[in-house]
This record gives structure tokens, sequence and C-alpha cells, in this order.
């Protein structure tokens, strides 16, 4: 299978652009990653040069040599969720990369308190908000939470987003075509923190009583040109690799 690829790029562009197809979704698990010749003549590059690019993969865990099949891409261990997903969803409409599922849906209104929350959706504490929350898992092991939260001024727009069911498209995508408003996503920021209970069980993480467990947690805030339109936080479980940056 052929890859259009710039040409005169370095090893680290000739890496990127194969870690974007595995991230994406492009390139599965089990796939054969095009000769050497082949990207040589690609990119306009020497040998060389995609042999370091080749090491930066199998270094990251992304691909490995199999002998007369060439390169093949390993079981990605990188969790893509969040606003990640959203763009691997533009690029070729996958919602899940091989092997990743989801389970634990849940749709809830709630009163809001969590203080990051209100700030980022311009709520005073107590006001109503609708709650998504899922797990996200791949080969069947919880991989991360990911937690939405919308305003009602979001809500009105997208009443979707109060269904108890899986959306067929992304809210940010259904909020422009009933606006014409362009949603813009924030810059995403990163913190540990301390797991709750609630985050351990979906996590299925048997930890002794009253322990601390660390976990990573990703947040971005969705905005029009006027409001917050959505909050978005993903817990990460212990020991997730997760891409940053892009």
């Amino acid at each position: 299978m052929a890859y259009k690829a710039p040409e005169g790029k370095g090893y680290a562009d000739v890496a990127a652009h194969f870690r974007a197809l595995i991230k994406s979704g492009e390139l599965s698990p089990g796939d054969s990653l095009p000769s050497v010749a082949e990207i040589r003549d690609q990119f306009g590059v020497a040998a060389k040069t995609v042999s370091r690019a080749l090491a930066v993969l199998k270094s990251e865990g992304l691909v490995s040599s199999r002998g007369a099949l060439g390169t093949v891409v390993e079981k990605t261990p990188m969790v893509i969720t969040g606003a990640d997903r959203l763009k691997r969803m533009e690029k070729n409409g996958l919602r899940y990369a091989p092997g990743e599922t989801s389970s634990g849906h849940r749709v809830m209104r709630r009163s809001v308190y969590d203080s990051e929350v209100c700030t980022a959706l311009n709520l005073e504490p107590g006001d109503e908000a609708m709650i998504r929350i899922r797990v996200f898992r791949q080969d069947d092991k919880p991989t991360s939470v990911g937690v939405s939260v919308y305003p009602p001024h979001t809500v009105a727009v997208v009443p979707e987003l109060g269904e108890d069911v899986r959306m067929v498209k992304q809210f940010d995508k259904l909020y422009t075509e009933r606006t014409g408003r362009e949603v813009v996503k924030g810059q995403r920021a990163a913190h540990a923190r301390q797991a709750s209970q609630d985050e351990l069980d979906a996590l299925e993480i048997d930890a002794p009583p009253h322990s601390a467990v660390a976990v990573l947690v990703t947040t971005v805030t969705f905005h029009d040109d006027e409001q917050a339109l959505g909050y978005w936080e993903d817990v990460y479980a212990p020991g997730a690799r997760i891409p940053i940056g892009e």
C-alpha cells in the first residue's frame, strides 16, 4: 500500500508521518510499513535517514521488525482519547482504534460544584450541567475515563447531549451546523492528582483502602465566539502513555 508523503524531509519527519498514520488508525496492528526503498523514494531521503526514523518508531513501541514481513505495526501503547479523538474522526471518521472499545456510558444532569469546571464554563457553584461519562478500553482493559460537561445553553442547541445513547456525530459539528458559529478547542492542560474511588473502580484498580493512587488528568474547554460550550476531562490509568502536543 502506498502512502503519500512530502519529499526532502529528515528522519524526524519520516517518523512523524508514520506515527500519525498509526495514531489515526490508518495503519493497524499487523500492517507492514513500506520497504526502506519505498520510503526513500517517497521522502527523497537516504537509507540511513529511513533507518533512524524506523529506530525512533521502534523505541516508542509502535513498530517492530518481523523478518520477511519487514517493519510491522504493533499494538499501540498510546491512549488516544478526548480532543485527540476529534482530530482522528475529522481525518478518517474512525471513532475507535483497532482493539479499542468503550463501556460504562452514563448521562446525567447534575449540580456542579467543582471549582475548575465552574470557572471553565462560567457557572456558579450549584448550577446544573449535563455530564457524560464513559470508560475507554484497549483489548478490554480500561485505559482512561472520559468525562464531558456541558452547560444548559449548549444542551439547548444540541439536545442529543442529554440522551442516554452514543452520539453519532461530535457535539462541535452539530453545534456549528445549527448555529453557524465555529467551535474552538482551547489549550489542553495536564496535571496529576489522587484518583477518586469512583475513578479507581472505573479503571478496575484494586487499591488498599485509603491508599493514594496518582493519575494523570488532561482537560480542555471548547468555546464559540461568545461563551464556553463544554469541558472535557480524561483520567488515565497509571502506566498509560499519552501523546502530548500536535
